[in-house]
């Protein structure tokens, strides 16, 4: 949609509102004050503004998004027949072409060839469309919020309509976000299905080896590859737990220190400073687990003669720790911060310590949010690529010395999917797969901290 056009239906909805919400005032004047409307003038022109937006919009949406198929389809099938006759990859080149040739500012001459005029009409033909759909949408928005206009009177229910049409955009927004996860989920199950019909489950589950790119070799299947997921497994709950250990307590007890100790000044300063790792690229953190964590882990190693490696899952998991720990320390610090005074008060009363109130107390009556951001961190730590592969590097090692390079599901999908034009082989499909490993994975642990946060609260609720 034009930029011009978008601030022109906007502009179009603010008189719309207007004219509503002054039509509402003066039926009012006429029938002896406000209170004989049956809503407040505002909801008549909010619902006056909807009467024009609505239809509006969603013409102007839809011509913006169609018209380009729509002008290729004509010129397409003006063009001479041998080259609608192409074959799919042909045909789909030539589209492209005159796509391209679209863009040229100044007409065809007489000589120009078939593609160059069948660009320019395209171009012509795209122009035409959006500005007959574009003004068939104001017209169309105009139209409904002028019969609305002419509807208006005192009886007229403009507030239960408000309240209606935003309990259907309520439920429209819930089920797009409901029909989006199952969408994710049915297209992520359906081609591993299809991965499965080349490599064993039994083999990607239990098996030792990672090298998917095995499999690319022209004439080879899935059975001639390694497709054994454990390493990758193995490598993303090492480093998600080496970064959960150095998040967790210093999360935990930054936020305790900021809610019950540090004062409100110096709470408000050092907060937002602890808040800013979270706005570092991860590039950023990467260059740091490359220069700074990873030499001085190496140089630990010589200290006391362990053998280590370049690229290590240790320096990974600890930039990655590192890197979560404003998700769990402020998020943690709210849910701390909003445990009522009176919970404090009336433990320190029955001689408990501050401590003790803390542990016994305010601890467990925060622990919903607590958790909430203990699994917030841990989907940011195990869904992390960048700092992995500049870290830990890309090699699927089956081993449980975080001294030793490592690679994880998110990586591995990302280095498989990667320049990939088809989904058709093995190797390709091993990223489907895993991701649906990976959603497995976050679903149990979804599960168990729900859970948790039961107990708690029901153990808080028997307190009270």
């Amino acid at each position: 949609m034009s930029l011009h056009i978008f601030f022109l239906m906007t502009l179009l909805t603010a008189i719309a509102f207007q004219l509503g919400r002054m039509r509402a005032f003066r039926i009012a004047v006429r029938s002896g004050g406000l209170r004989k409307l049956h809503s407040l003038p505002r909801h008549y022109g909010s619902y006056t503004a909807l009467r024009f937006a609505v239809p509006a919009f969603i013409l102007a949406g839809l011509v913006t998004l169609f018209a380009d198929d729509i002008a290729m389809h004509l010129v397409w099938d003006n063009l001479p027949e041998q080259l609608r006759t192409l074959p799919e990859e042909q045909a789909k080149l030539m589209r492209q072409v005159i796509i391209h040739t679209s863009g040229n500012q100044s007409p065809p001459g007489n000589n120009a060839s078939t593609i160059i005029r069948a660009g320019w009409q395209l171009k012509q033909l795209i122009t035409i469309i959006l500005r007959l759909g574009w003004t068939g949408a104001l017209l169309l928005g105009t139209l409904s919020a002028g019969l609305f206009l002419r509807k208006i009177d005192c009886t007229l229910p403009a507030r239960l309509a408000m309240e209606k049409f935003m309990r259907w955009i309520l439920a429209a927004c819930t089920g797009v976000v409901i029909f989006t996860t199952f969408a994710i989920l049915a297209s992520v199950a359906v081609e591993t299905v299809h991965f499965f019909q080349f490599v064993s489950p039994l083999e990607f589950f239990f098996g030792h080896t990672w090298s998917p790119q095995m499999a690319m070799h022209t004439g080879q299947v899935g059975a001639s590859g390694h497709f054994g997921a454990l390493p990758v497994i193995g490598g993303t709950l090492m480093i998600t737990l080496i970064a959960m250990l150095i998040a967790v307590p210093t999360g935990l007890f930054t936020a305790i220190y900021f809610s019950e100790y540090a004062s409100s000044r110096r709470r408000h300063v050092l907060k937002p400073i602890l808040e800013t790792l979270a706005g570092i690229p991860t590039v950023v953190y990467g260059f740091f687990a490359v220069f700074t964590v990873g030499p001085l882990i190496g140089r630990l190693g010589l200290l006391f003669d362990v053998e280590t490696s370049t690229e290590s899952a240790l320096a990974a998991g600890v930039v990655i720790g590192i890197m979560i720990i404003p998700y769990i320390s402020s998020l943690s610090d709210d849910a701390i911060h909003a445990v009522p005074k009176r919970l404090r008060e009336g433990s320190r009363g029955l001689g408990a310590t501050r401590s003790e109130t803390i542990l016994q107390v305010v601890l467990p009556a925060a622990m919903p949010g607590i958790i909430g951001s203990l699994l917030l961190a841990l989907s940011r730590a195990a869904g992390e690529t960048m700092i992995v592969v500049m870290a830990a590097g890309l090699a699927g090692n089956f081993s449980f010395n975080p001294l030793k390079s490592a690679t994880t599901i998110t990586v591995q999908m990302a280095n498989l999917v990667g320049g990939a034009g088809t989904f058709n082989t093995p190797s390709t499909l091993a990223a489907f797969a895993l991701g649906l490993l990976l959603f497995l994975f976050t679903l149990t642990v979804n599960i168990i901290a729900l859970h948790i946060v039961r107990r708690y609260h029901a153990r808080y609720q028997e307190g009270m």
